[in-house]
């Protein structure tokens, strides 16, 4: 039986031939006939798009991403969004069966404006675990301070309800992160839940790598007063 609302699966791409089938077949076995997964592509040189193409699912939708980062491609991602609940999601990793369901009665038995679960990391070459838990590693919990100072949002990992979309976007191009961003919006604006439940395999690979590492005590400062004058503003 079809849900009575539609949901959206937000993702920004570039060169992801690699992994871009496998995370895909995860994520659309998992959605009704009205869901949607809205692909903003900044300008991918490799075979990311025919592969996609050849899924031949009238779900996906493709749009022609900013070309102005990361950042602004989920941004553009987002605000192409139909759905009453918005899942991010990263051209590389792979969704578990159940992360739709889990995702959608935590919403539906809460007030929560936001949902960010657990997952597994995994290294990409060998299969390995490298993390049970990415919590864990990130000490995760909600908290807009706590989040200003140690993000624990991790987009790949997150819904919303797009009732704050507006409070989202736009999303101010000199903050750091788009997911940190999105959640202590959200925390401001309604309510952040973490769940347990770990939904994805978190893949992790040359291309993605520095995402785990520290930036320099200056820029890890400069981003912080960035992100504090953008969200006070906002």
């Amino acid at each position: 039986m079809a849900r009575e609302y539609k949901i959206s699966v937000a993702m920004a791409i570039y060169n992801g031939e690699k992994f871009i089938k496998e995370q895909l077949e995860s994520i659309i076995k998992q959605l009704d006939k009205n869901d949607e997964v809205i692909i903003s592509d900044d300008g991918s040189t490799d075979n990311t798009i025919s592969i996609i193409n050849s899924i031949n699912d009238k779900r996906i939708k493709i749009i022609e991403g900013p070309h102005n980062g990361v950042k602004q491609n989920f941004a553009n991602a987002i605000a192409n969004c139909s759905g009453k609940y918005i899942f991010l999601s990263d051209q590389d990793d792979i969704w578990e069966p159940n992360k739709v369901d889990n995702i959608l009665n935590m919403f539906n038995n809460s007030n929560a404006t936001c949902i960010i679960h657990d997952c597994l990391v995994f290294d990409s070459e060998s299969k390995n675990t490298i993390s049970d838990s990415f919590y864990i590693l990130r000490k995760s919990k909600s908290g807009i301070v706590k989040n200003i100072i140690k993000n624990s949002y991790i987009g790949c990992c997150m819904a919303f309800n797009s009732n704050i979309k507006n409070q989202i976007l736009p999303i101010p191009n000199n903050i750091e992160m788009h997911d940190q961003w999105i959640g202590i919006i959200s925390e401001k604006y309604g309510k952040s839940v973490f769940i347990k439940d770990k939904l994805i395999k978190y893949r992790r690979h040359d291309n993605n790598l520095s995402s785990m590492k520290h930036h320099s005590i200056f820029k890890m400062i400069k981003n912080r007063i960035v992100l504090i004058f953008e969200f006070v503003k906002r």
